[in-house]
């Protein structure tokens, strides 16, 4: 326990958790989760996205993407919410292709930028995340990347993920696995709000 507190403490002194620090305990009924279900005609995949300080490369925030039956984002402690993105505890569903390019805008500004994995998985590899990421209770701020390397190290194929609070360290399983790789620069002012107050919930749909 004393070394994961001081792992905790190197990870916050170094603001790589700013990112991650919002309760998102319940959210949207099961009827607007049911209402907003999106599915994609992509491969079954699983996303993980990574942010990064512009200063100096350090982990602010890990979260990922499921494409299954339906597509959806896990984001622990996120503060990508809107009242009107459907969202229950840290699952923001009807991940949209207008969703997710508002999801990745609103992380990539002048002090950060989003690397972009995917790795293609099972239909049932897909379900499986799908049904975990949905009945996951609310993260805890700074928990981010332990919550999403802890949830993916108990799918099949991803056994060999190692639960850490260090979202650099998750980033680099997914190289190792032949996830493709993006990075996406905006270079807008710090402040992350102006992009849900553009939010056009008309081409949600889209």
């Amino acid at each position: 326990m004393k070394r994961l507190l001081q792992a905790c403490a190197l990870v916050i002194a170094a603001g790589s958790l700013v990112a991650c620090t919002v309760p998102n305990k319940g959210g949207s009924s099961q009827e607007e989760v049911a209402r907003a279900a999106y599915k994609h005609d992509g491969a079954p995949s699983i996303t993980l996205f990574t942010m990064l300080s512009n200063r100096n490369g350090a982990g602010a925030h890990t979260s990922i993407m499921v494409n299954g039956s339906q597509r959806v984002a896990f984001d622990p402690a996120g503060s990508f919410r809107h009242e009107k993105i459907v969202s229950n505890n840290d699952t923001v569903y009807g991940m949209t292709p207008y969703l997710v390019d508002q999801y990745t805008r609103f992380h990539a500004r002048e002090t950060y930028h989003v690397v972009i994995q995917t790795l293609e998985v099972s239909p049932e590899v897909a379900e499986r995340a799908l049904q975990m990421v949905s009945s996951h209770p609310a993260v805890s701020q700074s928990y981010c990347a332990m919550s999403t390397s802890q949830l993916l190290s108990q799918l099949p194929g991803f056994e060999d993920v190692k639960p850490s609070f260090f979202p650099r360290k998750l980033m680099d399983t997914f190289t190792a696995k032949g996830a493709s790789f993006e990075r996406l620069y905006e270079y807008d002012d710090d402040d992350k709000s102006g992009v849900l107050r553009a939010f056009t919930p008309e081409y949600q749909r889209n």
